[in-house]
């Protein structure tokens, strides 16, 4: 049984849908459940879910264990980029930015460890980001809450490795989805009328042609998070999509001032 969030469009909705054509009982999970009327019909359960609010989580893990009674795979993928100036970012924008892709993470991780815990067995696949490697202008809410999500995921598989609980990290490169337009709406929307405005412009002009020309389908992320959850000895991360392996490469290797240079020169 396997419960996937943020699963309205995108990369959870592929895996889903691709799950379903493997045989398994699937829960798909988000706030726009309007969206997903297409997966209700291919066979999925369908759940509204607000990561963010503790409410609406446990009652969508209630729901879950009420009618499977158990848990096997939680696949953590809801998740948005607040783009913008770090100085032009309120407080209240990052902190949401933060509750979607940390925090509600973690929340739903809580709420499925007791079960797999008493049955020792489990799967929490964790959708993290290329981003958690490296930093780029406009990109700071974003990037740092998913170079959270690799410190997160990491200390939660050593804690509960002895449960016999795998913790698995999915790293996208970039991919095609509404993600780049979500983000690259708030970069121009934060940025109007600043000293940043000709970088977000300009930024938001080279990410619609990756988004265009470049970008892997969701598709592929959803054949890396279905081999996680359903292979004997899923690796500890999975990275996949363009510029994915190819980034995280180079900003481990690169000196600092080269790897700046680099994205100064392309988003400012």
């Amino acid at each position: 049984m396997i419960l996937i969030t943020g699963a309205s469009s995108g990369i959870g909705k592929s895996t889903a849908r691709l799950l379903l054509t493997k045989g398994h009982t699937v829960y798909a999970a988000a706030r726009r459940t309007e969206k997903m009327e297409d997966l209700r019909q291919e066979g999925a359960h369908i759940i509204k879910l607000d990561v963010t609010s503790e409410e609406s989580s446990a009652a969508a893990v209630g729901q879950v264990l009420d009618e499977q009674g158990r848990i096997d795979v939680l696949v953590n993928n809801a998740g948005y980029g607040q783009y913008g100036a770090i100085e032009n970012v309120g407080t209240a924008e990052a902190q949401k930015q933060f509750d979607v892709n940390v925090f509600g993470l973690a929340r739903m991780c809580r709420l499925v460890l007791p079960g797999m815990r008493e049955r020792n067995e489990g799967r929490i696949i964790n959708v993290g980001s290329m981003a958690g490697h490296f930093c780029e202008p406009h990109g700071g809410w974003y990037h740092a809450s998913k170079h959270a999500v690799v410190g997160l995921s990491g200390c939660l598989r050593q804690e509960v490795h002895g449960f016999g609980i795998k913790v698995i990290q999915i790293e996208p490169g970039e991919i095609r989805s509404e993600w780049s337009g979500i983000a690259m709406q708030n970069l121009r929307e934060s940025s109007a009328g600043t000293a940043y405005a000709k970088g977000a412009e300009k930024q938001s002009r080279l990410y619609a042609f990756g988004d265009r020309h470049l970008a892997t389908g969701p598709e592929a992320v959803a054949k890396a998070i279905a081999a996680a959850a359903t292979c004997r000895r899923p690796r500890l991360t999975y990275r996949t999509g363009f510029g994915c392996v190819g980034l995280t490469l180079a900003s481990a290797i690169l000196p600092r001032r080269w790897f700046d240079a680099i994205f100064i020169g392309l988003f400012t």
